[in-house]
């Protein structure tokens, strides 16, 4: 009996997980329950209730758990949901011309400008506090919040580096530092001044960030601009 037992039990621990439902419809069905978890979630804390979440996306309780395992499964994939969105701007301009520039200041511009109005708006704000609060009780959302938005940004960004580094249009010993530098500079401003104030002057956003942009190629410029075509003797 007990060998029995035994062996039941190992079968149970060793049987796979249920499959994700798959295909466009249960691809459409992911989509509502996500954008719906997101106003739950913003509106009424990370205490909101499984009941709450599947009644805000038309879904059962069942099809929640389905798709998500778990109501702390379905916060990080918001999670990640929210910084896809907020991030895929400024990651497609360093993918797609940052590390190849000609003029490396008006594309760090570009870059810098898509990441600060990509993770400043109300929503993103809102529910970095959100996280921030629960972080003690719940550290693996933190977790996915640094892996999936400034983890994932700064390593983007000092590969960016590394290839401008080669090309020799900069100069720089550490491009995860730098990458790190140019975050304090850029956006960092914009996030305690969100946070305290409601908001910041659309004019000085502009000048956070070029001057933010000027500040850290003073020190890591090594031919960032393009040249002045020389003017005929």
């Amino acid at each position: 009996m007990d060998a029995r037992r035994k062996t039941a039990g190992t079968r149970a621990e060793a049987a796979p997980a249920p499959a994700v439902p798959s295909g466009p419809r249960a691809a459409r069905k992911r989509e509502a329950i996500l954008d719906a978890a997101r106003r739950v979630f913003l509106r009424e804390g990370f205490g909101a209730g499984v009941d709450l979440l599947a009644a805000e996306a038309g879904v059962s309780k069942v099809t929640l758990y389905n798709h998500f395992g778990s109501k702390e499964r379905l916060f990080m994939a918001v999670i990640g949901q929210t910084l896809d969105e907020a991030l895929g701007e400024s990651q497609a301009v360093i993918h797609e011309r940052l590390a190849e520039a000609v003029d490396v200041r008006a594309a760090l511009v570009q870059t810098c400008r898509a990441w600060v109005q990509g993770l400043t708006t109300p929503e993103v704000l809102a529910l970095r506090d959100l996280i921030a609060a629960e972080r003690r009780r719940f550290p693996e959302l933190g977790r996915t919040w640094l892996e999936r938005g400034p983890t994932r940004q700064h390593a983007a960004i000092a590969a960016a580096l590394d290839r401008l580094v080669a090309r020799g249009r900069l100069r720089i010993a550490d491009t995860e530092v730098a990458a790190l530098q140019l975050a304090g500079l850029v956006l960092h401003p914009h996030l305690v001044l969100s946070q305290y104030s409601g908001g910041v002057d659309p004019q000085l956003v502009e000048r956070l960030i070029e001057n933010g942009v000027d500040l850290f190629l003073s020190g890591y410029e090594a031919a960032a601009r393009v040249p002045e075509a020389r003017r005929p003797d």
